[in-house]
């Protein structure tokens, strides 16, 4: 089967292929570290961790990079988001950063996410960035004015292929800065010149100043990737300005495509609502985790597809933790049979059932990383294994063969882990603690007691199934 991705550039769906064969090259915009991350950075990067564990699930090499914008990302006032915060806290920018950063990748680890195999910082290329600037004014593509370096965007006649917006219908204001000094309002910065009085400055050949915010991703891209690379990842707010003005820049610069991918994923809203730190609607990870747990989050996250926005509800999490549970229940149950069970041939019946729902899963990821889809197939695939619990044929390589496959798929892929987690420590003993004791009363024939015992569990949303040795249970829908 052939993966196919959807090409925001292509606005379609397109067979991948790499530049090189059985190797990807994925670069992934990365946060601006001025505050803590919240659950809208959840999304973007869970959704680029399943991309970067599926693509390694299929057999490629994959070098991911995700950069940590430390400079030069500008809010509409023309302030630096990390000098802003910097002076809010009264600390040193560096400072700030670190704190941040490391807020970032703690948040990132509890989620379970791979960590970048290059996590670059702006900051840290800045002489990159400035030899960038200046091929950029050799090929005529940038030009200098009082100290500062913008792109002309008049001499790159793609400009806005990626979001579709046209240069002659772009004026200045909202996310294009006013500057009368610029040739056109859609012109973009490369090089700012800063005040005397600005604490993060840098030498250069047109003055003190600092790196514009797109311009770092085309810099530490191509050093860490190549001139061309597979995937680029990021936000779908980030198409314009922010990418459209990465193509622009890294095409002028070599005269070669920048990114074959571009892929872009949706927000979360809050009542229909983004959440943003603008708007002060949202929740931070930390937060968050002190609610639900990481797995719970993560499993939410991803029964919505990318491309499509998720409302962060309490009733929508809870429903994803019921459902996790149904499927930690099979996996339990699973593992008390493979301690049950002797040894035994693997039958080929079980290697039919495990190959179907293996290509199942495969079909629905291969379809543009389509999660919910192939969550849907692990349920079905749930239901496919309680029904072998049931049969007390079965033996101990088979059930390991069924067990195995569940966890790939589910926890390499999805990242999910199956094993018992802290919100299901409490009650799981307590169950298998009056099934012991119902199953005593059921050989004792006192029915009646027996089965105001199951009656009760059921209340509670358990599903039970008796079988000859043991009775299974596991969650309710």
């Amino acid at each position: 089967m052939e993966l196919l991705i959807y090409n925001s550039i292509a606005r379609k769906k397109q067979v991948f292929n790499p530049v090189h064969e059985g190797r990807v090259n994925m670069y992934v915009c990365g946060p601006t570290v001025y505050d803590y991350p919240h659950v809208g950075h959840a999304k973007s990067y869970i959704s680029f961790d399943i991309v970067v564990r599926y693509l390694r699930y299929l057999g490629y090499k994959v070098r991911y990079v995700q950069n940590i914008t430390d400079v030069g990302h500008l809010l509409d006032s023309g302030e630096d988001r990390i000098l802003k915060g910097a002076q809010k806290e009264q600390v040193e920018p560096m400072e700030l950063v670190e704190k941040y950063t490391r807020a970032y990748f703690e948040a990132m680890d509890a989620l379970n996410l791979l960590r970048p195999d290059i996590s670059p910082h702006a900051a840290a290329h800045i002489p990159e960035q400035i030899e960038s600037v200046q091929k950029l004014i050799e090929k005529g593509y940038g030009y200098e004015v009082n100290g500062s370096v913008y792109f002309d965007v008049s001499k790159f006649p793609d400009y806005g292929k990626l979001s579709g917006r046209k240069v002659e219908d772009q004026q200045a204001g909202a996310r294009v800065e006013i500057k009368s000094e610029k040739r056109h309002p859609a012109d973009f910065a490369l090089w700012k010149k800063a005040e005397p009085e600005h604490i993060m400055q840098w030498k250069s050949p047109w003055g003190n100043g600092y790196p514009g915010w797109h311009l770092e991703c085309s810099t530490m891209s191509m050093k860490y990737l190549g001139e061309t690379i597979d995937i680029h990842g990021g936000g779908m707010e980030n198409q314009f300005p922010h990418h459209d003005c990465e193509i622009a820049q890294s095409e002028a610069l070599t005269g070669k495509p920048f990114v074959k991918y571009w892929i872009h994923n949706n927000m979360v809203l809050v009542d229909g609502v983004k959440m943003s730190k603008s708007l002060g609607n949202f929740t931070t990870i930390s937060e968050a985790l002190e609610k639900y747990s990481a797995e719970q989050i993560r499993f939410f996250i991803l029964q919505s597809h990318y491309r499509s926005p998720v409302d962060f509800g309490k009733e929508a999490i809870e429903a994803a933790g019921q459902g996790l549970q149904r499927l930690r229940g099979t996996m339990r149950n699973l593992e008390n049979r493979i301690e049950q069970k002797k040894q035994g041939e693997l039958s080929g019946e079980i290697k039919d059932l495990v190959n179907e729902y293996r290509t199942k899963f495969e079909k629905e990821m291969n379809d543009d990383f389509n999660t919910p889809n192939a969550i849907g197939s692990l349920f079905d695939y749930s239901r496919e294994i309680n029904k072998l619990l049931l049969d007390e044929n079965i033996n101990k390589n088979c059930y390991e063969h069924v067990a195995a496959s569940f966890r790939n798929m589910f926890e390499d892929v999805l990242g999910i882990k199956l094993g018992a987690q802290k919100d299901d420590i409490s009650v799981s003993p307590f169950i298998e603690l009056l099934l012991k004791i119902r199953n005593e009363l059921r050989h004792k024939k006192e029915w009646q007691l027996a089965d105001l015992i199951r009656d009760e569990i059921q209340k509670n949303g358990i599903e039970l199934e008796d079988g000859k040795e043991k009775t299974l249970w596991t969650v309710k829908k």
